[in-house]
């Protein structure tokens, strides 16, 4: 079996089987463009699953025969094919041909766009964990001799790089906790933008973020800058302190643009917030892997809200499908609030928007997450995006404090640190001052110890 990080490019024939329908390939033929593949053809398939196979014995012969006529290096299955289809549909193909199910061709997208050591290091852990499972069946059908399953196995050499994975993981995104941490302390609110890939999470943070100078992007603006080599080793120097600071964000309308968490500084009505663009999602893509993306999904769960990004162009079908993919992974990882965000209603007339609208609305009924009244919006032009501003003010964890405090040297130090946190209201009275502060509640506390240190009331 081939293990390289990549397996994509070349010309593919698209595979799909549905037990209900005739398949549609637009999104697997999507993904498989952005993979670097040139699609030659198809073979589709309306039945229940075959457990050979997958598709049908029939069809399966029929899609040799496609490879073979279109001569095509590559098969493109839109779906999950356990172990021993895999070993079983390739066993079939012309001698040569590369089989990539859905799961794989997506972990080989992810695989391309990674440009930070952490992103770097979830791709190639999530990629050894999906073929794991397939090289020990490919082992056990050997039939060599226990010195197989010895030092030099290729199942105990993925076990062993697996093993470094983990821990070099462990060790960014402890990193990354302490940044946030960090970032908490000096008064920034901690807001993720999620959603199903191409929704135009990456625009809207252009929209909202205080500066932003280009639509280009070479990824995660704070990583080591190191796009290839390997990173199978123990963890080692990696991630920039500064990783919010950069000034770009792409916006470019293909696939999974944004292969990084991005973070970006706004001000929202005074309120300091580190907005944060996560990963793209994508649809049925199995559990293990979409928790080995654990960096994207820590930043989901530790936020204090999340932006729930969708496109209100999508049909509707495509719509509820593609939120249900978003509310599967913030139901099991978001712990603040989440804003529904139904972006590109640029593209609708109202009776669309409505339409929109009501969908989002039915999704989230039924869904385990505490949701917000979704807001309408267009990243592109901006329409919406004051209500949006409002609605995320509205969701932050917020507390008010009043002090008076003598008027001094170290009560002017006070007020700076206070601007600097939240939203500050000064009043001069002689010898006092009078502060009005808001802000996130264990700043607020903080506000209080020093005020209090300084004499005020």
């Amino acid at each position: 079996m081939n293990t390289r990080d990549r397996l994509t490019g070349g010309r593919a024939v698209i595979a799909a089987r549905d037990a209900d329908t005739t398949p549609d390939t637009t999104e697997i033929r999507r993904l498989a463009a952005a993979a670097g593949y040139d699609v030659v053809g198809e073979v589709t398939q309306r039945r229940a699953e075959d457990l050979r196979y997958n598709l049908g014995t029939g069809k399966t012969k029929e899609l040799a025969a496609a490879v073979s006529d279109a001569d095509a290096d590559a098969v493109v299955f839109d779906g999950s094919l356990s172990p021993g289809q895999y070993a079983d549909l390739l066993g079939v193909l012309p001698t040569g041909t590369t089989l990539v199910d859905r799961y794989r061709l997506v972990l080989d997208i992810f695989a391309e766009g990674a440009g930070s050591a952490a992103a770097r290091t979830q791709v190639r852990l999530a990629t050894l964990r999906y073929e794991l499972p397939r090289l020990e069946r490919m082992e056990g059908e050997s039939a060599l001799n226990r010195a197989f399953f010895e030092k030099g196995s290729p199942v105990l050499d993925a076990k062993r790089r697996i093993d470094a994975l983990e821990a070099k993981l462990a060790d960014l995104t402890d990193a990354a906790a302490d940044r946030r941490r960090k970032r908490r302390e000096e008064g920034f609110d901690l807001v993720a933008l999620a959603g199903y890939t191409n929704a135009g999470k990456s625009t809207l943070l252009r929209r909202l973020a205080d500066d932003l100078d280009s639509p280009e992007s070479d990824g995660d603006a704070g990583g080591d800058g190191d796009a290839g080599g390997d990173d199978d080793d123990a963890a080692g120097g990696g991630e920039s302190d500064h990783a919010d600071l950069a000034t770009t964000a792409s916006v470019e309308d293909r696939l999974f643009e944004t292969l990084e968490t991005t973070t970006r500084r706004a001000t929202v009505d005074g309120r300091r917030v580190l907005l944060t663009d996560t990963v793209g999602l994508v649809a049925d893509l199995p559990h293990d892997i979409v928790r080995s993306f654990s960096a994207t999904l820590d930043e989901i769960g530790t936020s204090d809200v999340v932006l729930a990004v969708v496109d209100a162009s999508a049909d509707a079908e495509t719509l509820e499908r593609r939120l249900a993919t978003t509310v599967d992974v913030l139901a099991a990882d978001a712990s603040g609030p989440v804003i529904p965000v139904v972006n590109k209603v640029d593209r609708l007339d109202a009776d669309q928007r409505a339409a929109a609208l009501e969908t989002v609305e039915t999704v989230l009924a039924a869904a385990e997450v505490d949701t917000r009244d979704p807001v309408a919006v267009s990243a592109r032009d901006g329409d919406g995006c004051d209500a949006l501003r409002t609605a995320l003010i509205d969701a932050l964890p917020s507390e008010m404090a009043e002090f008076v405090v003598p008027n001094s040297g170290e009560t002017q130090a006070l007020v700076s640190w206070l601007h600097e946190r939240g939203d500050t209201a000064v009043t001069y009275s002689g010898e006092t001052v009078e502060i009005r502060f808001s802000g996130r509640p264990a700043v607020v506390e903080e506000a209080r110890r020093r005020a209090g240190n300084l004499g005020g009331s």
